[in-house]
């Protein structure tokens, strides 16, 4: 039988029993692989305790720390399925997940108490646990609950079949999907990523992207866990922290969405600072090829980068450390025992999986492989429609190169039409990027009378910059880079881009802004 992600846990434990494998920097707690599991089986037990059965849902609702990592196994080895939700919910979105996951438990953090505490009487059926030590009066301490429970756990019948996690969607363009995966998909995707970032025993991992999103935990945590490897987990990104980490913990490889690799490049230090690190993952957006290089140069690290979607498991494609400049712009190519086609657009329904188009076409990219999700919860109709013919359509456009390597150009619903012509929001941001003033950037359309919609572009300046609309238009005029059709006609400086925690644009805010504009 193929291992279950719980099986994958005990045999690291079996292996190097009395290795560090576990560093919580805000609790200042470390755990070996024993000490971690005797941890996890505690909390297993609770939860057995709680009524909790194979199947039943188990919501976390927390920023990084030691507790989801116990949680994440405790309900591997139950067949308990879990629902880590993300922190930067508001209390309404939350119970919107709550209520479609239905869960037996709700575990949150002090936090995240206000947001909890207006909501959970909605939920009568779930029990709350708080990692708190004075955990409020509604819900029950996760410490005290694994202190008093065993730490020798009942054989459990876990299969590779069985559903492990729903991992909601990041709801850029609406109301989140719950993706539903198995066990085996993920120790298939553990597999793949462990083997691209050439991971060892001797690895020592930062967890400074949130675990809630499947890019670390499924891209990081769970394959450094597998190859027995350690994991040393901050709170939240704060990048004078992380260089801070990096540096007395030894940290030899993290993965950053491209806004947290922007971020460390504004801090003042040297490569000397941070000498173990030696390779970097970064993917869940694009980043533009300038920053590819500043990160190469300034941190002296290995790059790869990790393209997918949620309901791949993410990573569906890698461009690996030797490709990042001659394929510089690429997402690179699909990754073991995945498959990748770009296919023309279909207005009427899901595109056609065979209606292949050729290189250098832009069209629908669509993909399959052995971590495809299971489909979404509760939701029959969208799961066929986004796993068409054994395929899942993923509504992002791109096009492949005569070598077989992908290009993203962007999402289907962020593709701009201005004068009958395609701009893909993407080529512009990059270009934007190397303009040395500014530090973020997205562009979307706006509607036009003439022209049906022009480009628009939000800025965002580094720290004691001076730029007015005038001298971006005179940069993208004096450059070669950008057809005139594709220049933006409206820049808006703003001090943030709204982003969701797995550092994607949420758009749909930016477009709210401009559709009141022109109301």
């Amino acid at each position: 039988m193929y291992p279950t992600i719980g099986d994958v846990f005990e045999q690291s434990v079996k292996r190097s029993p009395k290795k560090e494998a576990l560093v919580d920097m805000t609790r200042q707690k470390r755990w070996t692989f024993e000490e971690w599991n005797d941890d996890v089986n505690r909390a297993a037990n609770a939860l057995l305790q709680e009524g909790v059965r194979k199947g039943d849902r188990v919501s976390t609702f927390l920023y990084n720390g030691s507790e989801l990592a116990i949680v994440f196994f405790a309900c591997a080895k139950i067949g308990a399925v879990l629902n880590p939700i993300n922190f930067r919910l508001k209390s309404e979105e939350v119970a919107y997940i709550l209520n479609d996951a239905a869960p037996k438990v709700v575990l949150f953090e002090p936090m995240l108490s206000d947001q909890i505490e207006c909501i959970h009487e909605r939920f009568p059926h779930s029990s709350f646990w708080c990692t708190d030590i004075n955990p409020p009066t509604f819900a029950k301490g996760f410490w005290d609950l694994i202190v008093s429970a065993s730490d020798v756990l009942p054989k459990q019948d876990v299969d590779e079949k069985d559903l492990y996690a729903i991992m909601y969607t990041s709801g850029t363009t609406g109301r989140p999907k719950g993706v539903l995966h198995r066990h085996r998909d993920m120790v298939e995707q553990s597999l793949v990523c462990l083997a691209v970032k050439k991971l060892g025993p001797n690895d020592i991992g930062l967890v400074a992207a949130p675990m809630f999103h499947c890019a670390e935990l499924h891209c990081c945590f769970l394959p450094r866990v597998h190859v027995g490897a350690k994991n040393v987990i901050i709170h939240h990104f704060d990048p004078a922290n992380v260089v801070d980490v990096i540096n007395k913990e030894g940290i030899t490889t993290m993965f950053g969405a491209p806004t947290m690799w922007n971020m460390l490049l504004q801090q003042d230090f040297k490569k000397e600072t941070i000498p173990t690190l030696r390779v970097g993952l970064y993917g869940a957006a694009p980043m533009a090829p300038v920053l590819v290089m500043a990160v190469k140069e300034k941190l002296g690290i290995d790059l790869i980068q990790a393209y997918g979607q949620t309901e791949m498991g993410p990573a569906v494609t890698f461009l690996l450390e030797d490709e990042q400049i001659t394929k510089a712009g690429s997402a690179g190519k699909a990754c073991f025992n995945h498959e990748i086609r770009v296919v023309r657009t279909n207005e009427k329904g899901p595109s056609e999986p065979d209606d292949i188009l050729p290189p250098g076409e832009v069209g629908e990219i669509i993909m399959r492989g052995p971590s495809m999700m299971a489909g979404y919860f509760n939701r029959e109709e969208a799961t066929e429609k986004a796993l068409y013919k054994g395929w899942y359509h993923s509504s992002d456009l791109g096009f492949m190169d005569h070598e077989g390597y992908l290009y993203i150009a962007d999402r289907v619903d962020d593709m701009i039409i201005s004068g009958g012509e395609n701009v893909y929001p993407r080529e512009v941001e990059d270009f934007l990027h190397e303009h040395e003033g500014i530090l973020d950037v997205a562009v979307l359309g706006e509607p036009h009378e003439k022209w049906g919609e022009q480009v628009a572009a939000f800025i965002v300046l580094k720290e004691s910059v001076s730029l007015t609309a005038e001298e971006l238009d005179v940069f993208c005029k004096n450059s070669s880079k950008l057809a005139d059709y594709k220049r933006p006609r409206n820049y808006r400086f703003v001090k943030a881009l709204p982003r969701n925690a797995s550092g994607k644009i949420q758009k749909f805010l930016l477009r709210e802004q401009l559709n009141e504009i022109h109301q």
